[in-house]
């Protein structure tokens, strides 16, 4: 079979592997690169040795890049909250109408006029609205697929229901409505969806007409992520790992601080708790450094030795969507994994069995305690899971399920123009 030429839409070049997002995105794309001219069209990392480090990874790895000098706008400062108070005049939700430049717009109809794309590949829902500005008409004929990373709508409805303050309350209701009417064209009009988990396809089908919806896993470098069995593990070290500029990670680790975690350290004093991620506001920082037993660790290079000597990976996520990266991470390095539910969600792991399910914070502390107390029967449960995770949830067999959708668009009448 011929290779494809296939063109990425995304945010920025996904490296370093500093989030759940690059690490699905970079680990997928250079498997196809070998296979496919894969081309990732996307705004400039904002952080220039990100750049930099990021263009020499997807050389080395053989994929493609253009890159426009605009960068996405940040989410802080008095831009912007005055870019959200404009919004309140768009159709869009914020974050599609950030994302969609007018130079990544230019950039995607010259490369359209320069090369025969088999297929458009939209890394993350907004830029389905970029390739509909740029390409306006000629989408309808075009061979194209929106990654789901999460139903995005799904997240701003959990939103609503944790916010307790009115006014940011009715802010929320408007962009989970703006989603919603996105979404559902988004996942109608494309020529394949592609969700992370059964779940989310199961969701975009039924309340949003993606009658061609197809399930590409998250996964996990089994290679790279393994047991280091001569590292010693203390089971009264708590970490938790994620980026901490996402919201839903923030509002967990909230939680954390908050309520588990003050609960769990007044029955066990030494127990410790890392916040593992990148990018984490300065409001963290310094919360945690006037917290006792907290500690922040920001962009660190390799989170494996993190994963090798903590008692358990705490997932305490009460919004999101899609499935966690990170626990597949741990239990490849079979750390023990406490989580809610919506923190498993997505995750063919048995509850109880190959990790903890909780439902409350209450559950959640009592779970850790006995976790911290009874250290082998949590360990018992991470084995199961790495066995789990080796069996379904590796990169290489994944990759293949994204190129035989990719393959199949390809090939759709309905992308021939007429």
């Amino acid at each position: 079979m011929r290779p494809l030429n296939i063109a990425v839409l995304d945010e920025e070049l996904p490296f370093p592997l500093t989030s759940g997002k690059r690490i699905r995105t970079f680990n997928l794309l250079r498997r196809l690169a070998d296979r496919h001219r894969v081309t990732v069209l996307c705004h400039r990392n904002p952080d220039r040795r990100e750049e930099l480090d990021a263009e020499d990874a997807c050389r080395s790895a053989g994929i493609e890049t253009v890159v426009v000098e605009r960068a996405v706008p940040s989410k802080s400062g008095p831009g912007f909250y005055a870019r959200l108070a404009g919004n309140l005049l768009s159709p869009l939700p914020y974050s599609v109408a950030t994302h969609t430049s007018p130079a990544l717009a230019q950039a995607i109809r010259e490369f359209a006029d320069a090369n025969a794309v088999d297929v458009w590949h939209c890394e993350w829902t907004p830029y389905a609205q970029v390739l509909r500005t740029a390409l306006g008409d000629a989408l309808d004929h075009s061979a194209w697929t929106v990654m789901a990373h999460n139903v995005e709508s799904l997240i701003w409805k959990r939103y609503l229901e944790a916010e307790a303050n009115p006014v940011r309350r009715w802010y929320v209701r408007k962009q989970w409505q703006k989603f919603e009417r996105f979404e559902r064209w988004a996942y109608s009009a494309a020529t394949r969806a592609i969700a992370v988990s059964p779940e989310d396809a199961k969701l975009m089908r039924e309340e949003y007409g993606a009658t061609r919806a197809d399930v590409v896993d998250n996964g996990v470098d089994v290679g790279y992520f393994q047991p280091q069995h001569d590292v010693d593990r203390d089971p009264s070290k708590l970490l938790f790992l994620g980026s901490l500029d996402w919201r839903p990670n923030l509002d967990g680790v909230v939680l954390l601080l908050d309520d588990i975690f003050p609960k769990v350290r007044e029955r066990h004093p030494s127990a410790t708790l890392s916040l593992v991620g990148r990018r984490p506001p300065e409001w963290l920082k310094e919360r945690a450094a006037n917290t006792p037993g907290v500690r922040v660790f920001a962009d660190v290079p390799d989170v494996r030795p993190f994963l090798a000597t903590c008692g358990m990976l705490v997932v305490p996520l009460r919004i999101g969507g899609g499935s966690r990266l990170k626990i597949l991470e741990a239990l490849a390095m079979e750390t023990p994994v406490v989580s809610t539910r919506v923190g498993a969600e997505g995750l063919t792991l048995a509850p109880e069995r190959e990790l903890i399910v909780t439902e409350t914070p209450a559950e959640m502390t009592e779970r850790i305690l006995e976790g911290i107390r009874r250290p082998d029967e949590l360990r018992e449960t991470a084995e199961r899971g790495r066995r789990r995770v080796l069996a379904r949830y590796s990169w290489n067999p994944l990759a293949d399920k994204l190129e035989a959708v990719w393959r199949s668009v390809a090939r759709t009448p309905a992308a021939i123009p007429a």
